[in-house]
């Protein structure tokens, strides 16, 4: 087997990489047989003698390996005919943007297999930079509060050299006076925002001392479904049912709003749920959120604020609740947002080595052969042939534009 570590192509650029120079070496020792070939990269927050250092060649011609991992998107004008992809792609929820990426896959006759559909046997997803999204997000969420309060600065995240460099910020936090923080969500990304809040020294409290009491000190509290969901015609919980039917249920999530100063959205969010809380919600008398970190960016969903994704470069922006349009973030009326929909990318380098380690632990063993649970098969949604997968063929009325 040969694999062809991919440049990033995609603009804006992609420092993050599949592999990190270590973790190719570490694999060709673990694999005797397995080749890497690097594709040359400026861009890269691991540069390309990093991977010569660690043996690992470097060739701008990648058309005779037999599977090419990239991070994002691949330029269509880039795709090799007959070979294995992976990458997130970004397809399968039938995103209109990339319907040509997939319709060339297909007249190229390229097995295309998703990082985001690569599952175990249960259906769990087996690789996913989420972590690193909730780390950032939080960081920048805090970042935002200090900036518009007036009380703190902290470095921008992507200028800090790792995540070492991010956790030292935060020892400079300092609250002018106690604030609440509320989380919503139990994955991945919210496990990264956990830590954020907790390096920082902040205190956790139970969702009912959260809404209930006042403290003399920043406190945050860590909000489940179950949590401002409620059933429509009882008032009542029950997951399964709401995973299964979320259309049965209404948002309860008003009461957060009346007593929560920052809000950072590590939530997975259903277009058949209610929305948390809406443009209405926002004018109403008692709502208190000041800064929201929309770790989920769901754009004119969910969170009423979050009216685009902002960027890297510029994290932040305001929303004026009464004429319910953007405004300047240190606008003293506006709520402050934060929707960055690439936080990963701030940190490339612990990112990458965060994925690659459930790479080399997860998929390069099924990759290589070893896949009794048919987790490659489960991921593809194309084949060699040039057809869709028995699992992705609800995809061909989305090819032809129907």
């Amino acid at each position: 087997m040969k694999i062809g570590i991919l440049r990033e192509g995609k603009v804006p650029p992609d420092e993050r990489v599949a592999l990190t120079p270590r973790q190719c070496k570490a694999l060709k020792g673990l694999y005797p047989n397995l080749e890497i070939i690097v594709q040359p990269s400026k861009i890269r927050a691991y540069r390309d003698q990093s991977y010569l250092k660690h043996g690992i060649t470097l060739n701008e011609d990648l058309s005779d390996c037999h599977v090419l991992m990239g991070v994002k998107e691949v330029n269509i004008h880039d795709l090799i005919p007959g070979k294995k992809y992976l990458f997130f792609s970004h397809t399968y929820k039938m995103q209109p943007y990339n319907r040509k990426l997939l319709q060339s896959i297909l007249d190229k006759r390229i097995q295309l297999i998703d990082y985001e559909l690569l599952t175990d046997k249960n259906r769990i997803r087996l690789v996913a930079f989420g972590y690193y999204a909730g780390i950032v997000g939080a960081y920048n969420g805090l970042r935002g509060w200090g900036e518009k309060s007036g009380t703190f600065k902290l470095k921008p995240a992507h200028d800090c050299h790792d995540k070492i460099e991010l956790e030292e910020q935060l020892k400079t936090i300092r609250f002018r006076k106690p604030i609440k923080i509320l989380i919503t969500g139990h994955g991945r990304v919210a496990t990264g925002a956990v830590e954020i809040l907790t390096l920082s020294g902040i205190e956790k409290v139970s969702v009912g001392d959260f809404l209930e009491k006042e403290f003399n000190k920043t406190v945050y509290a860590q909000a489940h479904v179950k949590h401002y969901n409620k059933r429509k015609s009882d008032g009542g919980f029950d997951q399964a049912e709401f995973f299964s039917d979320p259309g049965e249920y209404v948002s309860d999530f008003k009461k957060f709003t009346q007593c929560t100063d920052l809000f950072i959205a590590c939530h997975y969010w259903d277009s058949k749920a209610g929305f948390l809380f809406t443009r209405d919600d926002v004018k109403s008398i008692g709502f208190n959120i000041k800064m929201v970190a929309d770790i989920s960016c769901d754009i004119d969903g969910p969170v009423a604020s979050t009216l685009r994704p902002s960027s890297i470069a510029s994290p932040f922006y305001g929303y004026d609740p009464i004429n319910e349009v953007e405004c300047d973030f240190n606008n003293e009326n506006a709520i402050g947002v934060m929707a960055v929909d690439n936080l990963p990318c701030e940190l490339p380098r612990d990112a990458s080595d965060y994925f690659g380690k459930a790479m080399m632990e997860r998929i390069i063993p099924a990759l290589l052969g070893d896949d009794p649970d048919s987790i490659i098969e489960r991921a593809s949604e194309t084949n060699l042939s040039g057809k869709l997968m028995p699992d992705y063929e609800y995809l061909d009325a989305f090819l032809k534009g129907e």
